[in-house]
């Protein structure tokens, strides 16, 4: 009898365990809170492609860009929580807190933590006929020219606007910035002569510096990147001060099921061990963070902190978004 008991309870059970073990069943999305081209949409496609595999069905990208990024981040914290639609952004997510007045989301608290994906150094470059010739070069003629300078940033709150901000901040200066819905249509400007100045992730610039699209006057890291050996850092261009990682990470809406986090968290972790994955960032001038960083108690830890790191330099510069 207590055999027949067990047996009915375990039948009983079935369809719950069934539908624990279900997830994922249809397409995951992953929102990119910016234009498609630029540095965190190359990421993101990288890394949908190989958890795609990992998880068994399709993970697409969503571009929806503009407003910095609080747009497509903003979209993700309303959606529902159910492990299908996913964030993935950059340290915007962070200067955000303290850029933006009237947030429609809390980025410390509307968001389910998955892990850490990458820390990619940034580049200053320029159209390719920009007149100065090297790093301490640019300074003078920045310093020389001062708002008849333009400079290019994909919106408030985004790497490439921080970027700009600790530039003028280090040199005294204000140039000319003109704000797109990422850093690709910005890209695309630089190419075409149509902006002077640009501050971006080694994601999107190293193949055109590699091609002589652009000039490239430092890297925005304390030592030189490997894939790009002959570009200085700022501090040996004469732009001490300006230094800024911009590192990505995923994230679900507040209140995904646990069950999901973790086998995302286990996909991540398996696409940034991907050979494909790994050789493809050195050749964009990063590297996957470490296992240990890949996890969602790393990303609840180090969310918090970068936020409170970049609100007294945000405060600083006195630049706020409504």
């Amino acid at each position: 009898m207590k055999r027949m008991l067990a047996a009915a309870f375990a039948m009983a059970l079935l369809p719950f365990a069934a539908e624990a073990q279900s997830y994922p069943d249809h397409t995951i999305t992953v929102v990119v809170p910016f234009a498609a081209g630029g540095p965190t949409d190359t990421v993101a496609r990288l890394v949908a492609e190989s958890m795609s595999r990992e998880l068994g069905q399709q993970v697409i990208v969503e571009n929806v860009g503009g407003a910095g990024g609080t747009l497509g981040a903003g979209r993700v914290a309303k959606a529902e929580p159910d492990g299908y639609t996913l964030l993935l952004h950059h340290i915007g997510q962070a200067t955000s807190a303290t850029l933006y007045r009237s947030l429609p989301y809390n980025p410390r608290e509307d968001f389910a933590p998955i892990g850490l994906i990458t820390d990619v150094p940034m580049t200053v470059i320029a159209r390719a006929d920009l007149e100065p010739a090297d790093g301490k070069a640019l300074v003078e003629y920045i310093k020389a020219n001062g708002d008849k300078i333009s400079y290019g940033n994909a919106g408030i709150g985004s790497a490439s606007h921080l970027c700009g901000m600790l530039l003028m901040d280090a040199l005294k200066v204000q140039m000319t910035t003109i704000p797109y819905k990422g850093t690709g249509p910005a890209m695309t400007d630089l190419l075409g002569g149509q902006i002077d100045l640009l501050c971006d992730q080694t994601t999107n610039t190293t193949s055109h510096i590699k091609a002589g699209k652009v000039k490239a006057y430092a890297v925005t890291t304390p030592a030189r990147v490997a894939s790009l050996p002959d570009i200085p850092t700022t501090a040996e261009a004469g732009m001490a001060g300006v230094e800024v990682a911009v590192w990505h990470a995923l994230y679900g809406p507040k209140g995904t099921p646990q069950e999901a986090i973790d086998k995302l968290s286990a996909a991540l972790k398996v696409a940034l061990k991907d050979p494909k994955v790994i050789e493809r960032f050195a050749e964009l001038g990063t590297e996957p963070v470490a296992e240990d960083r890949a996890t969602p108690e790393a990303l609840a830890a180090y969310l918090p902190a970068e936020i409170d790191r970049w609100k007294p330099i945000i405060d600083a510069a006195g630049i706020y978004a409504d």
